[in-house]
């Protein structure tokens, strides 16, 4: 989901302001990079995310209230609506049949390998736990806890996807994350650290779109037939995601470029995730701007992440739109920063 998107719903009142004067609900939640172990948050093993500010925001509107002049329709994003609201009555006394109304906006690009799916469904658990359960549930009643709201949008999407959950984490804890993979469940988050001020992040978007259902349907009979190349694949990338890992605690910005391109040459080598298109892009950018990049997320399509000095983003961004932009005019060259996530708190919590 990109740009600025219209959530059908009730507009009967079912959303009810938490306090008199305050909106009747919103959440603002950042994407996430993978620096590094695709699939290790479920087949078990360490992988590295970071949130970046390329955010999307879920708002429930007042009953009546109509959406804003730039908000664009959108089945699909109405549709979890929609699905979420099931979850939650399910789950939660005093709801009524319809969701409340929203509107909702992102910044990342969709189907990019960069969680902006998750990122809208765990906003609307957000914004519809903070508007509408405490005043359904009467007086006394308390919000949903981060924990939960990640423990129950974690389910809500692996009833879906069949995937694990690092992207619940990484976009609700925010920030650098080192998290160790379990096959069913949450990740554990081993350690959370603030990623250095004087980095900065570039994503190119390469405008192709991932098949993450596919890809996981895929993983899971190579599992159960213990594939050899998986079993090498999950060992590469777990060394990956440790060097990762160091070179962000030792601000070393050319051990991480290192680290991040061994884990981009095992999700290729061995999982066959790149495409010609990435990789031509990676050549691309290697020798315009020396910036190595690695595909983020699995699933093949999608985007490509690099790390650079703060100080140098806007040239690099200015060399790679104007290197990319005869050739591939479709390729959208984002720059990014670190973000907090929706509950930071959470990272400081044990996962069980």
């Amino acid at each position: 989901m990109s740009g600025a998107t219209t959530v059908s719903g009730a507009e009967d009142g079912t959303a009810v302001p938490r306090g008199a004067g305050r909106p009747a609900g919103q959440a603002v939640v950042p994407c996430r990079a993978c620096l590094s172990g695709e699939d290790l948050d479920w087949l078990g093993g360490s992988s590295v995310s970071l949130a970046l500010d390329l955010t999307t925001s879920v708002t429930v509107r007042p009953p009546g209230a109509r959406p804003a002049a730039d908000a664009v329709p959108d089945g699909a994003a109405g549709a979890w609506a929609g699905e979420v609201w099931a979850f939650l009555r399910r789950r939660l006394p005093g709801l009524g049949p319809r969701p409340p109304a929203v509107t909702a906006r992102s910044d990342a690009p969709a189907a990019s390998g960069l969680s902006s799916s998750t990122a809208l469904i765990v906003g609307l658990f957000r914004a519809f736990t903070e508007a509408v359960v405490p005043a359904a549930g009467g007086a006394g009643s308390r919000p949903v806890s981060a924990r939960t709201l990640a423990q129950w949008a974690y389910e809500f999407e692996f009833s879906i996807f069949n995937g694990g959950g690092m992207d619940h984490l990484a976009v609700i804890a925010g920030g650098l994350l080192l998290l160790d993979g379990r096959t069913t469940g949450l990740p554990e988050i081993r350690h959370r650290a603030d990623f250095p001020e004087e980095w900065a992040v570039v994503v190119l978007d390469s405008a192709t779109r991932k098949d993450t259902s596919d890809h996981i349907r895929t993983v899971r009979a190579q599992l159960a037939a213990g594939d050899a190349r998986l079993a090498a694949y999950r060992e590469r990338a777990d060394d990956a995601s440790a060097a990762a890992w160091e070179a962000v605690r030792g601000r070393d910005l050319g051990a991480l470029g290192a680290a991040m391109s061994e884990a981009h040459r095992a999700m290729r080598d061995f999982q066959g995730m790149s495409t010609p298109l990435l990789e031509e892009l990676r050549s691309l950018a290697l020798r315009t701007t020396g910036l190595p990049l690695k595909l983020s997320g699995a699933g093949g399509g999608g985007a490509l992440v690099g790390v650079c000095p703060a100080a140098e983003q806007a040239e690099v961004v200015a060399r790679l739109r104007r290197a990319l932009g005869p050739v591939h005019p479709r390729v959208r060259v984002i720059p990014a920063r670190a973000a907090a996530g929706l509950a930071p708190e959470i990272a400081a919590a044990p996962t069980t």
